[in-house]
């Protein structure tokens, strides 16, 4: 794939760049076309945050759109979300201080959502922003959002029993990996963590001890979203979190449904990025993506309102040759890359981590998914679509793999492993793909199925019990530094909510990364990035890269407005219309 291209450090000029976004545990895939590099950039003129957004073109008010799926979303709480399908889902109900505008034409615009901008850079040195909160932006009771609230939201993310959002803001207000160690959440709620004020009604300020000229990036996570003090019900908020966007959660049954229902006190004017057409959104949990997929090819009744976010992989060749579903089909390549995790802490032999590398079979693991439609194969931690990427492959086994290199590192050794998966029909499906691969290479492998609405957190639990595992990642904004550090960096690991699945801690390469996080000249950064990424591999080989993904899916007729969007690289419903 072309490589995309650059970001500026500073925070306040016109950069090219690209984004990904966050963890998958669900299959999804795209076409084989070759996406043009986006061009996108920090504005710098309040007017791009003013709202409304743009009119959709065809769209019109009214009908219920449908959502299919078959596990729950992992979380809606704001501060816990990370991944994909829940962030697609949450920017109806929870804003952050920026935001992602995308007019098409794969440009991507950051501006102020709950912000009147993208923040002020106090002493042009990267160490203090204020951020100014728009007027009239309101709770779905009316009651108007403060900083107060957004600093809250902010604070709560400390807490560890909130565990699996993000936490660069965490991190760099603490100025430590180890945030919760720097202030404890629990014994000071009425307070704010060191560095985060909010010295008037409309104003969030950030002091850090180091530079962080990224912040207006980070703030277009969720961990920026407002949160009233009093409907903080801790873990439970999971279940029904207030809103401040253009719908309302009015009905939550886990396993079961959701159903969101418009915000009449959300205001147009305020808001870049939303719109508010469909009369409600009702997510069915429960589904599998056969039947999904099925129903929607087939679209009964209100199943021509319906959106799927896995297709089933029989149906995809299908699809493909089908010319009547053409305008139903949604393709597109994105920046998520998916890994066979290895755990360091039971796997500490690096020759039989070098010897996975050499086995997996990448060509029976697409074809699980559903084929080349879905995914290519990749032999590099950072995406092809990540600034600077240099195409190697430290274990050229060949798209099915090498066994007999696997057994000769292995050297007579039968490693039993248990590989831990969703328990998704397709997962399931995937994991035998995997275990016969590895198997035929001398391993013996054990599969655990686990339940996918939890997969991310019992896999980001430090004691968990299995050996290997699959996810993806993608870049939270358009820099290598928001893959590797956050994922490889040893310094991060806690006893839950980690996203260094690896357990991987090795200090040289640490430091490696500090080193290379303040380089200030994007395409060295870039370059020292790659090389970093080879070292890695080639020296320590923590995990095995697998594919680099697309989206290949199927909706209904009767809806319009539906995208892949670039900056959380699955979905958008934020354009959604029923046509009639």
């Amino acid at each position: 794939m072309r490589p995309r291209l650059a970001i500026a450090a500073a925070a306040a000029v016109a950069i090219i760049v690209s984004m990904g976004a966050c963890q998958r545990t669900e299959e999804s895939g795209g076409n084989q076309e070759q996406r043009e590099s986006q061009t996108s950039g920090i504005s710098t003129d309040p007017a791009d945050s003013k709202g409304p957004a743009a009119e959709v073109e065809g769209a019109r008010k009214g009908g219920t759109a449908y959502i299919l799926r078959r596990t729950n979303y992992a979380h809606l709480d704001p501060q816990r979300t990370y991944s994909v399908s829940a962030m697609a889902i949450q920017q109806l109900f929870a804003r952050t201080l920026t935001a992602f505008k995308e007019p098409g034409g794969n440009r991507l615009l950051l501006v102020g959502d709950l912000a009147e901008d993208t923040g002020k850079d106090v002493n042009k040195d990267c160490k203090v922003w204020e951020y100014k909160l728009k007027k009239g932006v309101k709770w779905e009771d009316g009651t108007e959002v403060k900083a107060s609230q957004v600093a809250y939201g902010i604070a709560r993310s400390f807490d560890l029993d909130l565990t699996g959002g993000p936490t660069y803001l965490q991190e760099w207000l603490a100025n430590d990996p180890q945030f919760a160690n720097v202030w404890d959440f629990k014994k000071n709620k009425d307070k704010l963590p060191p560095g985060l004020t909010a010295p008037d009604d409309y104003t969030v300020r950030f002091e850090f001890q180091k530079p962080q000229c990224e912040l207006p990036y980070a703030l277009a996570l969720p961990t920026s979203s407002p949160v009233l003090q009093a409907k903080d019900t801790g873990v439970d908020y999971d279940n029904m979190p207030f809103s401040n966007g253009p719908y309302k959660i009015t009905k939550y049954q886990r396993g079961s449904e959701m159903i969101l229902e418009r915000n009449t006190n959300w205001d147009p004017a305020t808001d870049p990025i939303r719109h508010q057409y469909p009369d409600k959104f009702h997510v069915k949990f429960g589904i599998d993506a056969s039947t999904a997929s099925n129903r929607v090819k087939a679209e009964v009744g209100d199943d021509k309102n319906a959106i799927i976010t896995a297709l089933d992989p029989a149906l995809v060749p299908v699809v493909a040759s089908d010319p009547s579903l053409q305008n139903r089909v949604i393709k597109e390549s994105t920046s998520f890359v998916w890994y066979l995790w290895i755990n360091n802490q039971k796997v500490k032999d690096v020759n039989v981590r070098k010897a996975l590398n050499w086995a997996v079979d990448r060509d029976a693991y697409i074809k699980s998914i559903g084929g080349e439609l879905l995914g290519e194969p990749v032999t590099t931690i950072l995406s092809p679509l990540t600034i600077g990427y240099e195409k190697y492959d430290a274990y050229p086994g060949g798209p099915t793999g090498d066994p007999n290199k696997a057994k000769e590192l292995l050297g007579g050794q039968t490693p039993t492993l248990t590989l831990a998966h969703s328990d998704t029909p397709q997962a399931q499906q995937s994991a035998v793909a995997m275990k016969s691969g590895l198997e035929r290479a001398g391993f013996k492998i054990t599969l655990a199925p686990t339940p996918g609405d939890t997969f991310l957190d019992d896999i980001g639990v430090k004691n968990n019990p299995w050996d290997i595992y699959v996810s993806a990642w993608a870049a939270d904004w358009p820099t290598a530094r928001t893959t590797i550090p956050v994922l490889w960096d040893g310094r991060t690991i806690r006893d839950k909510g980690n996203h260094n699945y690896m357990y991987w801690n090795e200090p040289s390469m640490n430091s490696e990364m500090d080193r290379i996080s303040v380089i200030s000249d994007p395409k060295q950064a870039a370059k020292e990035w790659m090389a970093l990424d080879k070292k890695i591999m080639t020296d320590f080989a923590p995990c095995v890269p697998i594919y680099a993904d697309r989206v290949f899916l199927l909706h209904g007729s009767n809806v319009g407005g539906l995208y892949v969007s670039d900056s959380i690289a699955t979905l958008s419903f934020t354009n959604v219309f029923v046509k009639s």
